[in-house]
């Protein structure tokens, strides 16, 4: 089964307007030994039955790459699209996310933190259990089985808490990093936490600078295409108790 369906930008008229659900995941299947649920956790089971709402309320799911053709020409995405976003690089998405999303035919992508892959969520310590990160061989798999991986800095910080040369560092060593170990350049970036600086403005020129078309925040509304500022994309935060029907409109 998967999300996808047949778009013929061609059929609509060229004002016409695009939705985008983007759904931000951290945690999806069961905590590892010594571990414990928070809501950052979504089992196999709902995760799949939201894969499954998505698809009976004709929310098409769309690729990294289709994403920023959108951002320029909304006409080429469906009405309602929908790219799935998985933080951090838990190595449960080889086990888990990996496997489903593949044998639903459904994109995905990963933000993840380069200096820390193959270790654990140190930046999470003393508020989520912790976890094992994927290593880059695992990142590498992930890639095979239709999952993009990108950006989410080199070290996990606020970027509000760093100065400006540190977010730039910040920006350039993870885009570096991704491009020398899975030969593919990311072209999008996840803001730790979600601080943008508050859309600070040297901010997101260094983003631009550095390669990126896109930046997203977390837990924010649907998107609407055309949008005044790609690098301050919304998505939607998830959790086990996501009504998608509420925070979707549908």
């Amino acid at each position: 089964m998967s999300l996808s369906t047949t778009h013929n930008p061609t059929t609509h008229p060229p004002t016409a307007t695009r939705r985008v659900a983007v759904l931000s995941y951290h945690k999806v299947g069961p905590p590892s030994p010594g571990a414990w649920e928070t809501w950052f956790y979504v089992s196999e089971s709902i995760f799949v039955r939201q894969l499954h709402w998505l698809k009976d309320n004709h929310w098409s799911a769309i690729t990294i790459e289709q994403f920023i053709q959108g951002l320029s020409d909304p006409n080429s995405l469906p009405e309602k699209s929908v790219l799935l976003t998985f933080d951090d690089g838990y190595r449960s998405l080889l086990t888990v996310v990996g496997p489903i999303l593949q044998s639903m035919k459904i994109p995905g992508v990963v933000f993840v933190p380069t200096d820390l892959v193959g270790t654990t969520n140190v930046f999470d310590k003393d508020v989520e259990p912790t976890e094992p990160l994927a290593d880059w061989d695992e990142l590498k798999k992930l890639q095979s089985m239709g999952l993009a991986i990108e950006s989410h800095t080199a070290t996990h910080p606020r970027l509000s808490k760093v100065s400006p040369a540190q977010r730039r560092e910040e920006l350039l060593r993870s885009r570096d990093a991704i491009q020398r170990r899975l030969s593919r350049a990311p072209v999008t970036l996840a803001y730790p936490y979600g601080d943008d600086a508050a859309g600070d403005a040297t901010l997101l020129t260094d983003m631009r600078s550095a390669g990126y078309a896109a930046g997203f925040l977390y837990n924010g509304p649907v998107v609407t295409l055309p949008t005044p500022e790609p690098m301050r994309i919304p998505r939607l935060a998830m959790g086990p108790d996501t009504d998608l029907a509420v925070a979707l409109g549908a």
